[in-house]
């Protein structure tokens, strides 16, 4: 079982990589119910605050509260309350679309994995093709899966980097549906992004990111 939370504070975030600086102090609010998209050039630091606040990495200095629950000692059960939609699918691809649903499922500790997997199959509309290997869909195709895989486990926390990359327009028209549901659910919603047709279309607040730091948006 996931935390509970509906806010997410980041606190000074410095992340340091050998000689290089990815971040550089930054301090950013994520509220329930509310699309945040993160923008910048190549190497601002976009995907570096995200892989922090999925908890795939360690700032090198600062904190993420996640509620009132500090990131450092959140452990398990604040990992569990987090999904994530990377540029990757992270999608095994000799699994069927159905089988990495159940699995996932499975993997966080959902009770019945089969009945969930075919509530997300349903809400997707992705039951035609999920019987084959996912190594033959198509982009829009493993995108709608991974999107599945990762809202498994009704996260407090959904992270979307880059997700509109490769997709044709049918296929970021329901990507867009799928986000602005899980805004309505009161998820907290996080998304990177160079395509600003979607950002103008979703975001509810704006950050921008150069060289490590904020330099406009909400930051407070």
């Amino acid at each position: 079982m996931g935390a509970q939370f509906n806010r997410v504070r980041a606190k000074d975030l410095v992340k340091i990589f050998g000689a290089t600086r990815a971040l550089a102090g930054v301090t950013a609010t994520f509220e329930a119910g509310k699309i945040t998209v993160v923008e910048g050039p190549n190497g601002s630091g976009k995907s570096t605050l995200l892989s922090l606040l999925a908890q795939l990495a360690r700032p090198t200095k600062g904190t993420v509260l996640y509620g009132k629950v500090d990131g450092r000692v959140g452990g398990s059960a604040l990992r569990g309350s987090i999904g994530v939609l990377a540029h990757a699918s992270m999608v095994y691809p000799d699994l069927t679309g159905q089988e990495n649903i159940e699995l996932f499922a499975a993997l966080h500790g959902i009770a019945d994995p089969k009945k969930r997997a075919a509530e997300l199959i349903e809400r997707f509309d992705i039951g035609r093709f999920l019987r084959r290997p996912a190594r033959t869909y198509s982009r829009g195709q493993l995108q709608r899966v991974a999107l599945a895989r990762a809202l498994v486990h009704s996260p407090s926390l959904l992270l979307l980097d880059e997700p509109s990359t490769g997709l044709d327009e049918k296929a970021v028209s329901s990507l867009i549906e799928a986000v602005m549901q899980e805004r309505d659910r009161g998820t907290i919603l996080v998304l990177v992004t160079h395509d600003m047709d979607l950002a103008n279309r979703i975001a509810d607040s704006r950050i921008r990111l150069e060289r490590g730091r904020v330099v406009a948006g909400e930051a407070a």
